[in-house]
């Protein structure tokens, strides 16, 4: 069989997807140990989930720590996590992890990486989600995310240069390895998540029911594009001015939108090609403030010149990250609160991984089980 190559964005953060590298083509399976092998690119409806009956409801999303967060990584996914976690029934299990080996595809500093990593689980907590509500944690104290990866792949990933190569089988054993049934992404993670049902598709029809197939749940914000260059998304490897952070304080956010890239088209007016900047600015006060009627924001702001429709758009940033600021700092000068939350929520997880795991290696004849019959 020729080789399967599926086109994956290789990203910086798994579920919800923060800082993207470049798209690549990786080979996946070009000898599958899998039976009835089905195309990895092959489309496939969302919507079905091969969830057993007794299996409760698990949201899992992840995010790579890169450090603070910028409002795109709020708005794309932090903020619809806080969401789900005050609107979900209490039987639902919330997983939210730091993903951290997804970091190490590349070179990387200890001490700025422990620092990241500390960021980045003061601002989960500081944008609102509960560590007695969700089971927060960090993925390298996991040790089944690495585990399970053998089982998933297809092809053997040892046979590539690992990291890069490997991210995708591992994005995948970060989502099946909590039985998830439900991952909010944002648009461009939704081909990752069809590589994850894929991989438990096949597994399932090789060793039966074992592994969820979950469903996706895109979230309510389009891409936040950089202030800067309005046509290419807010990322860390932008420059300084192309982004808002989540520590920033009031008078940063306003002389970062202030200085934002727009046009010299009098009038405001919503045309994403033809006024990318305003229109980025148009959609982030719109998400702000839990609007998608973009036009209509166009339309109440049309009287205003460039300057006050700035501030207007800072305005609804500064109340809407209200706070934040003030909880990160607080929660970050209490390392051992951190260190509690990070323990804690890697026991809870833990315990549900190697759960899966031990169902895994068993189906596959890995595991302890029963003893064969005598020939």
């Amino acid at each position: 069989m020729l080789p399967v190559r599926i086109y994956v964005n290789a990203s910086r953060h798994v579920g919800c997807k923060v800082v993207s590298l470049t798209q690549r083509a990786l080979p996946i399976a070009s000898k599958n140990r899998f039976q009835n092998p089905t195309s990895c690119d092959q489309t496939r409806s969302l919507s079905t989930s091969t969830t057993p009956p007794t299996h409760p409801e698990a949201i899992f999303s992840g995010i790579q720590p890169t450090g603070v967060p910028h409002l795109g990584n709020y708005l794309g996914a932090l903020k619809q996590w806080v969401d789900l976690q005050n609107s979900a029934p209490p039987s639902t299990e919330l997983l939210y992890c730091v993903v951290d080996l997804h970091a190490i595809t590349q070179p990387q500093d200890p001490h700025d990486l422990r620092r990241r990593r500390q960021d980045t689980m003061a601002m989960l907590l500081a944008v609102g989600l509960k560590a007695e509500r969700c089971v927060i944690f960090e993925q390298s104290r996991v040790a089944a995310h690495s585990q399970l990866m053998s089982p998933l792949d297809p092809d053997g990933s040892s046979k590539l240069k690992l990291g890069l190569f490997s991210y995708p089988v591992l994005q995948a054993a970060d989502i099946l390895l909590y039985g998830t049934t439900l991952v909010p992404v944002g648009e461009d993670q939704v081909q990752h998540l069809e590589l994850a049902r894929s991989l438990a598709g096949k597994f399932n029809r090789t060793f039966g029911k074992i592994l969820v197939v979950p469903k996706v749940k895109l979230a309510p914000a389009k891409r936040v594009m950089s202030l800067t260059n309005p046509t290419s998304k807010m990322s860390k490897s932008g420059s300084v001015n192309s982004q808002i952070n989540l520590d920033h304080s009031e008078s940063e956010i306003r002389l970062r939108i202030r200085g934002a890239l727009t046009d010299s088209i009098p009038g405001i007016s919503y045309d994403r090609e033809a006024r990318p900047g305003v229109s980025n600015l148009i959609e982030m006060m719109g998400n702000m403030t839990n609007r998608d009627d973009f036009e209509v924001i166009a339309q109440e702001c049309e009287g205003l010149n460039m300057k006050e429709f700035k501030d207007r758009v800072a305005d609804s940033v500064v109340e809407g990250l209200k706070g934040i600021k003030g909880e990160y700092e607080r929660i970050k000068g209490d390392a051992s609160y951190l260190e509690e939350v990070s323990r804690t929520g890697a026991e809870k997880a833990n315990k549900r991984a190697n759960e899966t795991l031990e169902r895994v290696m068993e189906a596959m004849g890995m595991g302890v089980g029963p003893k064969p019959s005598s020939p």
